[in-house]
């Protein structure tokens, strides 16, 4: 009798799975391996005839070598750079990724987090809860309008665009800068391009990240490239964790170059508690105390974006085990 077919979801999901076995019903088996590292797929992976992936480990050339059956890996998300794709291209293995799931959340997380630093919620709350001075608004002063200002965007995928619209129908005055983005399109959006990632800097009141991690954009944004941004920016990444080394920001805010940092994504989750962000954000004497908001890489969840992204994952497992074309492939 022939071995059913299998699909594994290799970390992060632990439920009952049942958007992924409503997608592959009559096509494969669906498991959970709930595991928190690559280490911990030994033994459990190797006969998969497709992976999904989400963002808690990597998959490398290792793994990757020991794989007999499988014809797809779908990083379930936007960014790849968890899977050698380069690798699984030479095993004959497609890497294919979820690029539109979360797009309306994430920009909404980078637009809630630049508003509550510029307008000084965060500021403010964290002050009066500890009862650090007067009742009044001037612990946040001087505080800037938010239009004519300029919203710095780098990338401008469909999350960038969407972070876009969302800044220039606040009034702002959206600057962008992605080579990789055809001309003309900042005419369509009724949006500025920079010619540079440091005349983007340069410009910025509220820099926002939404580029993929590559070699070229790894620690884009280091103590070097934040003494470019005007004194008193803000800076949003929704993006991936090692776009930032986070360890100039501490820096940063207590120089007043950086009003406020809002972190969704760090590069190792969850952080070290050595990790120098993390030890000024928990120290109450720090400034980056009250001016940084860290989230647990967030930005993309709501219900109905996480049931999307699973749904769409298990399709592409789907399409793949039935010999149909697969969306999204990536290498």
């Amino acid at each position: 009798m022939q071995k059913p077919l299998k699909v594994v979801v290799t970390d992060f999901i632990q439920d009952d799975l049942c958007p992924e076995r409503g997608e592959l019903s009559g096509v494969a088996d669906v498991a959970a391996l709930g595991a928190s590292s690559e280490e911990l797929l030994q033994g459990r992976i190797e006969d998969a005839d497709a992976i999904m992936l989400y963002h808690s480990l990597s998959i490398t050339r290792r793994t990757l070598e020991r794989l007999h059956r499988c014809k797809l890996i779908v990083r379930c998300g936007v960014g790849y750079d968890n899977v050698d794709h380069a690798f699984a291209r030479s095993r004959g293995i497609d890497v294919a990724n979820v690029p539109d799931y979360g797009t309306e959340e994430v920009a909404d997380s980078a637009i809630g987090m630049a508003l509550a630093l510029t307008r000084g919620f965060t500021f403010l709350n964290s002050r009066l809860r500890q009862k650090q001075g007067a009742w009044s608004y001037t612990h946040a002063a001087p505080l800037r309008r938010l239009r004519g200002n300029v919203f710095g965007i780098v990338g401008l995928g469909r999350i960038g665009t969407a972070a876009a619209l969302r800044a220039k129908a606040l009034g702002m005055d959206v600057l962008f800068y992605d080579p990789f983005k055809a001309n003309g399109c900042d005419k369509a959006l009724g949006i500025r391009r920079a010619r540079s990632v440091e005349e983007l800097f340069r410009a910025s009141y509220v820099l926002s990240l939404h580029c993929p991690l590559t070699p070229e954009t790894r620690h884009l944004v280091n103590a070097r490239t934040l003494a470019w941004l005007p004194q008193g920016a803000v800076l949003i990444n929704t993006a991936r964790g090692a776009i930032v080394d986070v360890a100039a920001i501490p820096d940063a805010i207590a120089s007043g170059r950086l009003l406020g940092a809002g972190i969704d994504v760090l590069d190792g989750e969850p952080p070290a508690e050595t990790n120098p962000l993390i030890a000024a954000w928990r120290n109450p004497e720090h400034p980056a105390h009250h001016r940084v908001l860290v989230n647990p890489h967030s930005a993309f969840y709501c219900e109905e974006g996480l049931n999307e992204m699973r749904v769409k994952g298990s399709r592409a497992c789907r399409c793949a085990l039935l010999g149909e074309p697969v969306p999204n492939v990536v290498n």
